[in-house]
């Protein structure tokens, strides 16, 4: 199985190539912009494991929810070349990247969290699972602090950059927090490994079915809302 991975929804602009066992990524946070330079590195992983896009299985493809613009960067890099190549697509969330980082450590079931801005978080719960390689616990959310719950009993482990931004969240009870997790983004690397295993359950997609997932339609607050933040 041949798969590559584009993530361009956070801060990091990151591609992988999982052919068989071995695992290619670049992996990039600040410097040029992720329009810039998500399509060298596409090109420097193919170079590098000696594949073309035609010898592809499939495209793993970041769907968010992240930044806006990065998430669409992602979607239509991912689109562009699934159309080109004629290769289905599998559609990867953020927050299962991340998830997938704790439960590679072995970790039963996890919380991820993604700093959304405007005092929100993007969040979501999973456990570890041997065929697709995670499953949802429940749905992905956009919502403030507070609003995160751990939907069962269970001891969960946290990743993400949301408990960096949002440090009262390590109170939550049955939440395990590792330190190194809290500056934690989503690799390419994690959504190659989950695409090459739902590609091999036949669910693929064609490219112009996938679509990303923003959460939330409001991108910035108004004045009126910073002030309110700002208040003491």
């Amino acid at each position: 199985m041949r798969v590559l991975a584009v993530d361009t929804a956070t801060e990091a602009c990151s591609v992988a190539l999982k052919s068989g066992d071995e695992l290619i990524c670049r992996f990039a946070e600040g410097g040029l912009a992720h329009a810039q330079q998500v399509l060298g590195m596409v090109e420097a992983v193919l170079a590098e494991g000696e594949v073309s896009l035609s010898m592809l299985d499939g495209i793993a493809a970041s769907i968010g929810p992240g930044a806006f613009t990065g998430v669409r960067i992602s979607v239509a890099v991912a689109q562009g070349l699934a159309f080109g190549a004629g290769l289905r697509v599998v559609p990867v969330t953020t927050l299962e990247a991340l998830a997938c980082q704790v439960a590679g450590r072995g970790e039963g079931r996890a919380l991820a969290c993604l700093d959304a801005r405007m005092g929100e978080v993007y969040w979501g719960c999973f456990a570890s699972d041997v065929a697709r390689g995670l499953v949802a616990i429940r749905p992905a959310a956009v919502g403030p602090p507070g609003s995160v719950v751990l939907p069962t009993p269970e001891a969960y482990r946290g990743i993400g950059r949301g408990f960096g931004a949002y440090p009262a969240l390590a109170a939550l009870p049955g939440l395990e927090l590792d330190p190194q997790d809290i500056r934690a983004l989503p690799n390419a690397r994690e959504f190659a490994t989950l695409g090459a295993l739902r590609l091999a359950l036949g669910e693929g997609l064609d490219p112009a079915d996938l679509s990303p997932l923003y959460l939330r339609d409001k991108v910035a607050l108004t004045e009126a809302e910073r002030r309110q933040q700002q208040a003491p």
